[in-house]
């Protein structure tokens, strides 16, 4: 599953991802307006067009102002974002852990790097999915207890060495309402999505900043940035996460003075995975996300990644929006997780809580069906 072409068309189809890319590689692209720009300031057959077809140029001008804009904002974004400073990878010497990689984006995560031959650590509670190419190596975690990530991590650094890129990519969801939430779903959703990046981080970031030289990716998720009835926890679980990323981010340089060490965060809207089957909305392929996450780590330099990129201009701007339009849509969001029935796997920390519970009367004597 080689990583597709930029000029190939999206697993998606047309899509307006599409319609903009084409955009910004046409019309607000300055390597094509640039040159127009100066043919018809500068050269007699371009002055005369121009002035006989003066709405044209005036278009022209604001193509190519708005595309140098981007150009620009582009440049910034990757240099801010990098601390102006490059860094060398060798991926025969890197190490990569995958957290949640037996299926789903991680799965796509894992053969990709897998396919150039990179060795992986996969972290997950529930077995892989799939026969482990030669490059990969699977490492029983549950990510909901602290000291399962810690012995599994041990476990990574005694056989493959110290790691060099987390890829904190695993995930889960209920699906429930605030009031219909079990103490032990919000914490596992909690658990998972946002404090596992922590202890992960407290295991293999003291390396990557000893050598000033590494990697943190966390996938969070547009409903770090949107949230909806009936996934206030997951949502708020991937706000977490997204802080974690930018805290992280300042933490590095301005802490540690580790100014090589890489962050990249991507925020994706619903993906056709097993987790979030039935939700009601448009709808990403793993396999495209995950070459995303791939492409930014292959690629070696801190990144903000959106999926649908053209949500970049809503989603994230919506709580600069009035108050009354926030709360609007968020109320519109109502029917996205109606038949929403994604898969939940059964966590050995979840199972040990429910144990360790004091049984009453009632909850003894009494089966009650869950819905």
């Amino acid at each position: 599953m080689p990583i597709r072409s930029e000029w190939k068309l999206a697993r998606e189809g047309w899509t307006l991802d599409t319609t903009v890319r084409l955009l910004q590689a046409t019309a607000f692209n300055p390597v094509i307006t640039l040159p127009l720009f100066l043919a018809a300031k500068y050269s007699s057959h371009g002055s005369l067009l121009a002035s006989q077809h003066g709405t044209a140029f005036r278009h022209l001008k604001t193509l190519l102002a708005l595309g140098v804009l981007n150009s620009v904002g582009r440049w910034l974004d990757d240099k801010v974002l990098n601390n102006w400073k490059s860094d060398e990878w060798d991926w025969k010497k890197e190490v990569v852990v995958v957290t949640g990689g037996a299926d789903g984006i991680g799965k796509s995560i894992v053969f990709l790097l897998a396919e150039q031959g990179i060795k992986v650590a996969v972290l997950d509670v529930q077995k892989l999915t799939y026969e482990a190419p030669p490059s990969v190596q699977y490492f029983h975690c549950d990510l909901a207890d602290k000291s399962s990530i810690i012995k599994a991590s041990s476990a990574v650094r005694a056989s493959l060495g110290h790691p060099t890129v987390l890829i904190n990519n695993a995930g889960c969801a209920r699906g429930k309402t605030i009031l219909d939430s079990t103490e032990n779903d919000i914490r596992l959703t909690f658990n998972v999505n946002a404090l596992s990046h922590y202890f992960l981080a407290q295991q293999f970031l003291p390396h990557m900043i000893e050598k000033n030289h590494g990697m943190v990716v966390t996938v969070a998720s547009l409903a770090g940035y949107l949230t909806a009835p009936s996934m206030v926890d997951y949502s708020s679980s991937k706000a977490a996460a997204l802080a974690f990323h930018e805290g992280l981010t300042a933490e590095l340089t301005t802490r540690y003075k580790a100014d090589k060490v890489r962050t990249v965060v991507m925020c994706q809207g619903y993906t056709r995975t097993a987790l979030f089957e039935g939700f009601a909305g448009n709808s990403l392929y793993p396999e495209t996300v995950a070459e995303e996450i791939v492409k930014a780590v292959l690629n070696g330099r801190s990144a903000h990644l959106v999926l649908p990129e053209s949500s970049w201009g809503i989603v994230p701007k919506v709580r600069a929006w009035p108050v009354w339009m926030q709360y609007g849509l968020r109320k519109g969001l109502k029917n996205l997780m109606n038949s929403w029935k994604g898969r939940q796997v059964d966590q050995p920390s979840e199972a040990a809580q429910e144990k360790a519970k004091p049984k009453g009367v009632e909850e003894s004597a009494v089966l009650v069906e869950q819905h």
